[in-house]
């Protein structure tokens, strides 16, 4: 084995990506099947989580799990099916998120709630009732690791009147680094990736109104985050090479929040 296969290697690993039908959950999806994981994708719609595993599928194991991760019905579903195909769990990178855009005058409570119901209480459920899973995978000097994707939203104030979303992308950032003091002694990691401008579903309207050199120009790097980005650091953290860290956020923008 290649001293970089023993740093970064994940394959044999089973890893578990939520918000994985699409965008930035496919993409990281995408890395770990062909890097030899066995990965279990989960999003709401059933069709696109089964269109997305089809085609992952061709590349190496890639399960899909169609939940809703913002109930409780939905997690149990999800865990219980699961456990059909796996008794412990390597690596839970929980990417499933939503946003809500609305002036503060007409900010609707069920818009705030559905934003937080997911992104934030429906992360640290999700997370408590796999920790089980987790610790049996887990073992000193090689922890089971959890990967929560935040926001670099949650360093900067925002231009756009996404309340929810930017308090709720701060809250996992808190929430991971307390997490990861807790569940260190269970050999569990607990990190953020935050990106930056991704060209996912929730940037499109923006991208075609204002176009990505627009978007770009403030951006010391000068180009939008991309799939490679967000996988390699998400790769890093669930590889030995990242087995010694937790509690971190690692912003992966290009220094747009970062060096302002």
């Amino acid at each position: 084995m290649s001293v970089i296969e023993d740093l970064f290697g994940v394959g044999g690993k089973s890893v578990v990506i939520t918000g994985g039908s699409r965008g930035i959950g496919e993409a990281i999806a995408e890395t770990f099947v062909r890097a030899g994981a066995r990965v279990y994708i989960c999003a709401r719609r059933a069709a696109e989580v089964e269109k997305t595993a089809a085609r992952l599928s061709a590349f190496g194991t890639c399960r899909g799990i169609p939940a809703d991760l913002s109930t409780e019905a939905g997690r149990d579903a999800f865990i219980a099916a699961l456990q059909q195909h796996e008794s412990q769990l390597d690596v839970l990178i929980n990417n499933a998120g939503t946003i809500w855009a609305a002036p503060l005058a007409e900010y609707p409570e069920d818009g705030w709630d559905k934003v937080f119901d997911l992104n934030v209480k429906g992360l640290f459920f999700f997370i408590r009732d796999l920790v089980p899973m987790l610790k049996a995978a887990g073992r000193h000097g090689a922890p089971a690791r959890v990967i929560n994707v935040g926001s670099i939203d949650a360093f900067h104030v925002p231009k756009h009147e996404t309340f929810a979303y930017s308090s709720s992308k701060a809250a996992v950032h808190q929430l991971s680094a307390h997490l990861a003091y807790r569940l260190a002694p269970e050999h569990i990691t607990v990190n953020v990736i935050a990106p930056g401008l991704f060209p996912s579903k929730m940037l499109a309207g923006t991208l075609e109104s204002k176009g990505e050199e627009a978007l770009t120009a403030p951006i010391p790097l000068k180009r939008l985050t991309g799939a490679s980005d967000m996988a390699g650091a998400a790769i890093y953290l669930a590889s030995m090479a990242g087995a010694y860290v937790t509690g971190a956020v690692i912003p992966v923008d290009g220094g747009f929040a970062t060096t302002l």
